[in-house]
């Protein structure tokens, strides 16, 4: 590659990355029904202090499709959603903990070291079926139980929260 190629590169680089920066900064008010409200230390909001996202908003954010079976389920599953780190980045979530928290209020902390890149997701699709609350739904957050034994502890389990309605994020 030459040098005069590379100013090029960046411009292009740039063109690719601003939209995503542009939509963090300018995230919309959901139009459907609202089935998460992130709060807490977030850089952007949408209603009030509140960032709150419907279905659709979650899944143009890029979703992940995870294989793997669980405790809870019967053979290999597939779940579909939104990593959680990149679900963080588009609040520009500020903390280190954040604190989930389901339906029937059960509450688990998730501390910043406890997610990569695409793992774990919140996952809005279970075997490619939007997840009813009586199937753990709207959403559940799941790791890839079987790409690593790491994975496969009752702390995992336990931040594996489903029904998830609501996150704070925390410190």
């Amino acid at each position: 590659m030459s040098c005069f190629n590379l100013p090029k590169l960046v411009l292009a680089s740039l063109f690719l990355i601003a939209p995503l920066r542009l939509y963090a900064a300018e995230l919309a008010a959901p139009e459907g029904e609202v089935i998460l409200v992130i709060s807490g230390d977030i850089g952007v909001t949408n209603v009030g202090d509140t960032a709150q996202f419907d279905r659709d908003m979650l899944e143009q954010l890029g979703v992940v499709t995870i294989e793997t079976t669980t405790i809870w389920t019967e053979g290999l599953q597939t779940f579909t959603g939104v990593p959680l780190a990149q679900l963080m980045d588009v609040v520009q979530a500020r903390g280190k903990t954040l604190s989930a928290t389901a339906i029937n209020d059960y509450a688990v902390d998730i501390p910043a070291e406890n997610w990569g890149e695409t793992w774990p997701i919140v996952s809005f699709l279970h075997n490619d079926e939007p997840m009813s609350i009586r199937d753990k739904g709207p959403l559940w957050i799941v790791y890839p139980y079987d790409s690593n034994p790491d994975f496969q502890t009752e702390v995992i389990y336990s931040r594996s929260i489903w029904q998830l309605d609501r996150i704070i994020v925390k410190d």
